[in-house]
């Protein structure tokens, strides 16, 4: 099951969406930002499909 969330990015700060796997109870994983494509990691967290917390962060290089 999969699920779009909306969040603003940690470093163009734009809202930016991502497809996210509801089916993991939690999982941290990196993804580019769709707008400047800087990597950010992301830990979304589910209980019974629904989405209960997400963190995403900018990641420091």
């Amino acid at each position: 099951m999969e699920q779009e969330h909306f969040f603003q990015c940690p470093y163009c700060w734009e809202e930016v969406s991502m497809i996210l796997d509801a089916s993991v109870h939690q999982q941290t994983y990196i993804e580019d930002c769709e707008v400047c494509c800087n990597p950010i990691e992301v830990t979304p967290t589910f209980d019974a499909g629904e989405l209960i917390a997400f963190n995403s962060q900018n990641i420091e290089q």
